[in-house]
């Protein structure tokens, strides 16, 4: 399984282990609940639960349905789905009251279920009996999970309704219309795509517009039927039918830009008993907006390149390199640390780059001709084309510039990530997905510059570019975790936050007795996700292969 966020694709070569991560939609619904009110039935909440490391953590509740003892939740649960992983879940529905929210006392507990992420995606709908404390059945209660996973090509659609007109059904007041969507599935099963707020003591609501993705609208299929129906909203649960059109996303599309589609909603029963019927009211699509979201495979067969920059700290910490115990040591028989973490990160780059030329930058010496010190230098001497043909370029360059140089510091390396930023903010001028970049640090300690470096980072999360920072030797690496957004946000000085996580710190010892791939691995396995973050924070499409690329004959997904 490898790919980007969002679904499935082939591995696009047999040395890229690019993390796969894709998202699964949940929708819970519930039968025969307990009923624990005196007055009235329950009103059920469902929460989710993720266990993590041993701990059951809340990931999300859904809203709180009124007096239903077999609620249809129209919260959708998204949840990260790992194929190499167990994750655990727990759903659990209680009874809330009001204002108070949902309490978690026992009496207000109507039962729990445990599974897996893995055994809902193979399912595609569990039903399963729900339990009360110490493993007792709660009555006859059930719940049913479905799922859904959101695939590659799909995208979701925002919807704005309102209606006009609508028949009254309350005595005293008008009537609290709310909207549900219904999809008609294959067996003619209906599932519940989306239901609005409730507008009160309005015939002509205006709905708040609202997302859903195209997967749980229609399946992704234009012309599959869909069933909406309009509700007068009553507090006891007993909700009265106001009418209900039939329709499908084609013909909702037409409803894109200045114009608007309507619908008759129609009662059916006064449809036969009513001579001069015409309808219930009139539901209106007021706009439609499509969002693609698009695969760190679609921007990769749309032609995007990968640009690859490699920065190797030369400063005097690393040790003489004519010296066997310098981290720059060549070792005819046994490349030292720097040269194994170029080599195995640069093999996996390079599938992505048509040119496979890189650009190789030093840091931290003092070079020819005045003997000065520079802090981005390129390792090739050619101050106007800083480019190696292929990682075996990088690696020649790397070893005929250590005789010339003279190791010094201190360990800047801002100037670098601002270099390669320079370029990045270029490219995003283009407003096209054309290259991102990826910038290889290879350094031997903590760096000097932290709060530039910080400032720098900010900065590039703006930018078409990721980083990767692999450190080389046995120094304290502690403070380098900070620059790795895992654990915290990484702030700039000032407190500004970066966008987007783009920063990947590893130290090389992990690795020391693994094979290359699993550093690849390691280091590059954010990559796709950020390649998507950013062109989806973008609203970037992926472009169409053009001819020349060496991708031409791979179609670009629509």
């Amino acid at each position: 399984r490898a790919t980007a966020t969002m679904g499935e694709a082939p591995e696009p070569s047999p040395q890229a282990p690019l993390a796969v991560l894709s998202k699964v939609e949940l929708r819970v619904s519930c039968k025969h609940l307990l009923d624990r009110d005196t007055l009235n039935k329950s009103d059920p909440c469902v929460l989710l639960l993720m266990q993590s490391q041993g701990q059951w953590m809340e990931v999300d509740r859904s809203e709180v349905i009124k007096s239903n003892l077999n609620p249809v939740f129209a919260k959708i649960f998204m949840v990260d789905y790992y194929f190499e992983e167990v994750q655990k879940l727990r759903f659990e529905v209680y009874d809330s009251h009001g204002h108070a929210g949902v309490g978690t006392h026992d009496d207000d507990f109507l039962g729990g279920m445990e599974c897996t992420v893995g055994q809902i995606v193979a399912q595609k709908r569990v039903t399963k009996p729900l339990f009360l404390k110490y493993g007792k059945f709660a009555g006859k209660s059930t719940i049913t999970v479905i799922s859904e996973e959101i695939s590659g090509n799909n995208g979701y659609v925002e919807l704005a309704f309102r209606a006009k007109k609508l028949d009254d059904k309350d005595l005293f007041s008008k009537s609290d219309p709310f909207l549900e969507i219904y999809r008609i599935d294959d067996d003619r099963s209906e599932q519940l795509v989306y239901r609005t707020e409730v507008v009160k003591n309005n015939l002509s609501p205006i709905w708040e517009p609202f997302k859903v993705s195209l997967n749980s609208l229609c399946s992704c299929e234009e012309k599959r039927k869909l069933r909406c129906v309009v509700w007068d909203y009553d507090s006891r649960g007993k909700h009265d039918f106001i009418g209900e059109f039939f329709t499908t996303f084609e013909e909702m599309q037409k409803a894109m830009g200045e114009n608007k589609v309507q619908w008759d909603c129609m009662n059916p029963k006064y449809k036969i008993k009513k001579r001069n019927y015409k309808n219930s009211g009139v539901v209106v699509l007021l706009d439609l907006k499509i969002h693609r979201v698009y695969s760190f495979l679609d921007y990769i067969m749309g032609g995007c390149q990968i640009h690859f920059t490699v920065a190797i700290d030369f400063t005097a910490s690393n040790g003489d390199p004519r010296n066997s115990c310098s981290l720059h040591y060549i070792n005819p028989y046994q490349p030292n640390e720097y040269l194994k973490a170029l080599v195995a990160v640069g093999e996996i780059c390079q599938d992505y780059d048509s040119d496979k030329k890189f650009s190789a930058l030093g840091f931290g010496a003092r070079i020819p001709p005045k003997y000065e010190v520079s802090h981005d230098f390129a390792i090739n001497f050619n101050p106007d084309n800083d480019e190696c043909e292929g990682i075996q370029g990088v690696v020649e360059s790397y070893q005929s510039c250590l005789p010339k140089i003279q190791l010094y510091g201190p360990t800047n390396v801002a100037p670098i990530i601002s270099k390669v930023a320079r370029v990045a903010a270029d490219e995003e001028r283009t407003k096209e997905a054309s290259q991102y970049f990826i910038l290889l640090i290879l350094t031997d300690g903590v760096v000097t510059d932290m709060a530039d470096t910080r400032e720098a980072i900010v900065r590039a999360s703006y930018l078409p570019m990721s980083i990767i920072i692999v450190g080389v030797g046995n120094a304290d690496f502690t403070d380098m975790q900070i620059l790795d957004g895992d654990d915290g946000i990484l702030r700039s000085p000032k407190g500004e936050p970066v966008l987007r996580d783009i920063v990947q710190f590893v130290p090389f010892r992990e690795f020391k007795n693994a094979s290359p791939t699993a550093l690849a691995k390691c280091v590059l396995a954010e990559v796709p996700k950020q390649v998507v973050e950013y062109y989806s924070y973008k609203a970037f499409p992926p472009r169409c292969p053009r001819p020349e690329t060496p991708d031409s004959n791979l179609s670009s997904p629509q």
